[in-house]
């Protein structure tokens, strides 16, 4: 479960993230990552967060994505750079992936967008 502390609630901090944020995805995900001035007081040293469209299912269907997506994402946290805003967004196929292909393709997400200049 991601800690309170570091969830990403304000819809301008979505917003901001994807539009400023690099992006890389796969199949079933996208992220948009995006590197902050760790200097400033007001940004915590870390904040993510999960959307999912009404395309990836019904409601528990997209609960249930969103609830793994954020597990798998806790469990990473102290691999992204300090000042990262992350916003992890599901695609259609993710709700039939399995919790081990999710991770898979956070993990490969997540290396294309740290990596310099990468826009996949």
């Amino acid at each position: 479960m991601l800690p309170p502390a570091v969830r990403m609630r304000d819809g301008r901090e979505f917003g901001t993230t994807r539009r400023r944020g690099r992006r890389a995805g796969t199949t079933s995900l996208v992220v948009h990552l995006n590197v902050v001035d760790v200097t400033d007081l007001d940004v915590p040293s870390r904040e993510v967060g999960v959307v999912t469209g009404k395309s990836v299912g019904p409601a528990v269907t997209r609960n249930r994505v969103k609830r793994r997506l954020r597990h798998l994402v806790a469990d990473r946290l102290d691999t992204l750079p300090m000042g990262t805003r992350l916003v992890v967004r599901a695609l259609p196929p993710s709700a039939t992936r399995s919790f081990d292909d999710l991770g898979r393709d956070l993990d490969r997400a997540i290396d294309k967008a740290t990596r310099t200049g990468a826009r996949a």
